[in-house]
């Protein structure tokens, strides 16, 4: 990789932490910029509308990161309930890992910038679309009706999102593990599957 595109890549992987940690409004450029260690000039260069450029990338990185996460447990965990509930236990761990200080990879942003910036609420529906439709096909995969899957999918990343705010709060990866059963016991119910 050509060191020009590996600073990019490292404003945008620092953007993301960073917005994910800090929030956006509080996190300035010149930080994203001390944490990427990239030359000051790679930002302007790559990211010449700003900050609300960079956000946008931020956020596709980040939802990218956890689609590619999905994707390779799906790989392993042939029901959406074992899916799920390794999904889950991935997140706990990075959870306190972090000292519950980290959280949903694209949340912080969201709720900051959605709906004002158009582009960064076009990349935050995108990345949400796509971990949605992970679930929702894996839930057909299981004999769960297409409306069925379409709303216990949207009911999976209500409770992804609403679980790791908790358990941030609560400084315990339980509410993540414990939320998370419950939705994995809903969709074996709708499979069918006991």
């Amino acid at each position: 990789m050509a060191a020009t595109s590996i600073h990019r890549l490292n404003i945008v992987r620092a953007a993301a932490r960073l917005f994910r940690k800090n929030g956006y409004a509080r996190t300035g450029l010149n930080e994203i910029l001390a944490e990427s260690k990239a030359p000051k000039g790679s930002l302007y260069h790559y990211f010449p509308q700003g900050k609300e450029q960079l956000g946008e990338e931020a956020l596709r990185f980040s939802a990218r990161t956890a689609t590619d996460t999905l994707e390779t447990l799906c790989q392993t965990h042939q029901s959406a309930p074992a899916l799920l509930n390794a999904f889950g236990a991935l997140l706990a761990d990075w959870m306190e890992q972090s000292g519950f200080r980290d959280g949903c990879p694209m949340a912080t942003t969201i709720l900051e910038t959605v709906p004002q910036s158009p582009a960064l609420t076009q990349a935050a529906g995108e990345g949400l679309a796509a971990w949605r439709t992970i679930f929702e096909q894996r839930l057909r995969a299981d004999g769960v009706t297409a409306a069925d899957s379409l709303r216990l999918a949207n009911l999976t990343i209500a409770v992804l999102e609403g679980s790791l705010i908790q358990a941030r709060v609560a400084q315990d990866r339980r509410p993540i593990i414990e939320s998370l059963e419950e939705v994995a016991g809903l969709m074996q119910m709708r499979s069918g599957r006991t």
